[in-house]
């Protein structure tokens, strides 16, 4: 038996399961992360039904708010639109290039860069006032973690082909990367969500700035991920995050 799905999160998911269904042939990497967002999604959404978190509505309304930001870059590529630098660089990849690379560059842009903002989107200038609230908060990020973290064995078998079997030669130092660099990246995550709302507070051309270093730091560690060689090694020794250098 299936197990629950909160209503809220069960709605996104069924707009990335669209537009999984209505990709083109020959859109095999975003055809993978689609699919693999679509179902780590779900399990966000079934530990919502389940009570992991403190604060099940603002969790609700924090991953709404970030796969929004995903489903506009993935509708205005789709359209011939503009989309962010990191989306562009990763959408833009040579499609000869291994699944897993995929899924990283993609992941690379949605997290580092789209996180912070969504985070934003859902955290008021006020809440960032309340230590015990935002202590809790935090906590909720944190489960998103250990979620995660859980599903990189499942995901890891559900990847198609050759990047199926790369993924289960690599499952050891897969894992012990994913454990190490994602949750790191989370952290650097929450930090810069922190210096974007001293930004926001400035005024909105100090958070524009902040903004574009973000871009730049997000895309540049795209370029990287891009060179040559066993990028989860690359991973596993510089990190997967960005963080924003003082204001």
């Amino acid at each position: 038996m299936t197990a629950p799905v909160d209503a809220g999160v069960a709605a996104v998911v069924r707009e990335l399961e669209d537009r999984l269904a209505a990709l083109p042939a020959g859109q095999d990497a975003r055809r993978a992360f689609l699919g693999t967002y679509a179902r780590t999604t779900t399990a966000i959404g079934q530990a919502l039904a389940a009570g992991v978190f403190e604060d099940p509505g603002w969790v609700r309304r924090w991953d709404v708010a970030f796969v929004g930001h995903f489903l506009a870059a993935h509708d205005a590529d789709v359209d011939g639109g503009a989309v962010p630098r990191p989306w562009r660089l990763a959408f833009d990849a040579d499609p000869a290039l291994p699944t897993l690379v995929h899924l990283l560059l993609e992941l690379n842009a949605h997290v580092n860069y789209d996180l912070p903002q969504a985070l934003l989107e859902v955290v008021s200038d006020d809440d960032f006032d309340h230590p015990v609230l935002m202590a809790a908060r935090r906590r909720d990020h944190e489960r998103v973690d250990t979620l995660i973290a859980s599903r990189v064995a499942v995901e890891g078998r559900a990847l198609p082909g050759g990047a199926r079997l790369a993924a289960r030669l690599l499952a050891p130092l897969d894992r012990w990367s994913t454990h190490r660099f994602l949750p790191a990246a989370r952290r650097q995550v929450w930090a810069n969500a922190v210096d974007l709302h001293e930004a926001r507070r400035t005024g909105p051309e100090a958070y524009a700035a902040r903004i574009a270093e973000l871009d730049v730091l997000t895309s540049a560690r795209i370029a990287e991920l891009l060179r040559p060689g066993p990028v989860l090694l690359r991973l596993a020794a510089r990190g997967f995050g960005v963080r924003l250098p003082p204001p």
